[in-house]
């Protein structure tokens, strides 16, 4: 009986789980990361199949676990019963049976898998799409908006889309150096990022809100924290959000001595500030560092102790972190903070 009572736990937990996907949660609990509350089309799209598929395998369980129990009940030991039972070498039915129906269930699988793929990836790209290239680094995402002129990291900002007048984002997937993959479950699916290869996705999310995601291809010791923020916006707060970026960075004359260690370190070898003589490429660009709510690819919040503990020591927070401990004094250290806290 304890084989039983195990496969109706399981039984139990599958239930809850399909009950889960099919009702529609309260909106204040859901996580950012739930894959049954899709609010794009495409993870609109892969929700639909994952129904199916968990029907599919609800089904194949739940035939399994009866003939399962079916067995124990039927054959189970008895007192009186001590003859072999009939001893049987082959049968053609239960043969072609278990061949065939699983052949058919695969097939079944596959080109509903395909037709989602082949749905996804053939959309048309309307006049009024927006452009980004997302350039996943080790471990840190660089987004480049080529229409806009603009470039960020960490934090992908991108209009919300309208049913009635859509406005989808196209996003193109690069590396920079090794494997990677974006994945924000609630706006899209998995796409991996090759090195020397260009991908494709897209998403047009049709509610405002911060959407988490994450790199979910290893990619080194900090695969864990190289994590994703999606900030879907009304056009008209993104459309300001663009023309803030496109601004060339705020250079206070009172935190002029942070700017020259800054400009004088290998700070500027890695990352770039717009109208400076930084133009480095391997760090993110850092000309509206203080827009951002986070650093260290989403692993902190913004915040000025967190920002100068960055600078002093980045494995403090990020251990294995790229960045290195640039050996500045406590002074220096107070000098560059107020000059980056000014790039806004």
């Amino acid at each position: 009986m304890s084989l039983i009572r195990v496969a109706s736990l399981v039984l139990v937990g599958l239930c809850s789980v399909v009950t889960t996907a099919s009702a529609q949660p309260t909106p204040s609990l859901l996580s950012p990361t739930n894959i049954f509350a899709p609010v794009s089309t495409p993870a609109q799209t892969i929700h639909g199949l994952s129904l199916f598929v968990l029907g599919v395998t609800a089904v194949i369980f739940l035939v399994v676990f009866s003939l399962l129990v079916y067995a124990i009940v039927r054959y189970r030991n008895r007192t009186d019963d001590n003859a072999e039972p009939p001893q049987v070498y082959g049968s053609s039915q239960v043969e072609l049976a278990w061949t065939v129906i699983p052949v058919l269930v695969v097939v079944a699988l596959f080109m509903a898998s395909a037709r989602v793929i082949a749905t996804i990836q053939k959309t048309a790209r309307p006049a009024n799409a927006i452009d980004v290239v997302a350039i996943g680094h080790q471990f840190w995402w660089e987004y480049r908006y080529p229409g806009l002129k603009v470039v960020t990291a960490n934090e992908l900002h991108v209009p919300v889309s309208d049913p009635a007048n859509p406005t989808p984002t196209f996003i193109t997937l690069l590396s920079a150096d090794m494997d990677h993959s974006f994945w924000v479950p609630r706006l899209a699916g998995k796409t991996d990022l090759i090195p020397n290869r260009k991908n494709e996705t897209w998403i047009d999310p049709h509610e405002t809100g911060l959407f988490l995601g994450q790199c979910a291809q290893y990619c080194g010791t900090q695969h864990a924290k190289m994590l994703l923020r999606v900030y879907v916006q009304p056009r008209a707060e993104f459309d300001q959000w663009i023309q803030e970026q496109q601004q060339l960075a705020d250079t206070n004359e009172a935190v002029s001595e942070g700017r020259h260690i800054f400009e004088s370190t290998a700070c500027i070898n890695c990352h770039t500030v717009a109208g400076t003589p930084a133009n480095g490429t391997f760090g993110p660009d850092l000309t509206h560092l203080m827009s951002r709510d986070t650093i260290a690819a989403g692993v902190a919040e913004n915040t000025p102790a967190n920002l100068r503990q960055w600078i002093l020591n980045p494995d403090a927070i990020k251990p294995g972190a790229r960045m290195p401990a640039m050996g500045l004094g406590q002074h220096e250290v107070e000098a560059v903070a107020a000059y980056l806290e000014t790039l806004r």
